[in-house]
């Protein structure tokens, strides 16, 4: 067990489209064998196809175009969120036991992670204590608006995090409208992406950072070859 811990966590991109199912079920079983001590921590980021996911505090009446794109329960936290093309997904499996067994400082850094990520590109992302993820001021739409660029749900078991964060990088904002996003209706609060602040950058681009703040907040990483799901 201690040898097992001392490994770095492990780092993977996956190329192309990922279905949610196959993810999930993925990060269920790295779950369960880093607890018990036979898989080293793991990051993997990945885009999905276009989808909703409900989280455990989902509102059935938020989800407003039920047929629109394929609906998923999830056990992750939170209510209900789109993922799709052009949003880098990071599904974070670590191991809490060995990090202090403090879920809210492991969120805390999940929300530095991204708000050095998007300082890199010249975007103050911000905490909200109110409101779950990370947020941009928006001025130029009026007084006390502001946008969420990035969603965070995540899960523990035995002290193992899975599920992660989104990051709205060249997402299409439109698939957002057949759901009331994370619950927040009010018309000052909405989403936008890295696109839609006028940065032009891409997923690669993007990740690259990503992994220079995740080891800044968590620590080292090693790369490794993306996961191999089955059908």
């Amino acid at each position: 067990m201690t040898e097992m811990t001392q490994q770095k966590t492990q780092w993977a991109v996956s190329d192309g489209l990922i279905a949610y199912p196959q993810a999930v079920t993925f990060m269920e079983d790295r779950a369960a064998a880093i607890a018990a001590g036979e898989a080293p921590e793991l990051v993997w980021m990945l885009e999905h196809p276009p989808l909703y996911t409900g989280g455990t505090s989902a509102d059935a009446g938020d989800l407003l175009q039920p047929d629109r794109f394929p609906v998923h329960k999830t056990g992750r936290g939170g209510e209900y969120t789109y993922h799709g093309p052009g949003q880098r997904v990071g599904y974070v499996m670590l191991n809490l036991t060995e990090r202090g067994r403090d879920a809210r400082k492991f969120v805390r850094g999940l929300e530095e992670w991204i708000i050095q990520t998007l300082a890199a590109f010249d975007v103050v992302g911000e905490r909200r204590c109110e409101r779950v993820g990370v947020w941009v001021a928006r001025p130029d739409k009026g007084e006390g608006y502001e946008d969420k660029i990035a969603a965070i749900g995540v899960r523990l078991r035995r002290w193992v995090s899975f599920h992660g964060i989104a990051l709205n990088v060249s997402t299409d904002l439109s698939h957002f409208s057949g759901i009331t996003p994370c619950g927040i209706s009010e018309q000052k609060y909405g989403v936008t992406s890295l696109a839609d602040l006028g940065i032009d950058a891409s997923i690669k681009d993007v990740t690259a950072v990503m992994r220079g703040a995740f080891a800044n907040v968590f620590g080292d990483l090693d790369d490794i070859a993306a996961p191999r799901l089955l059908d």
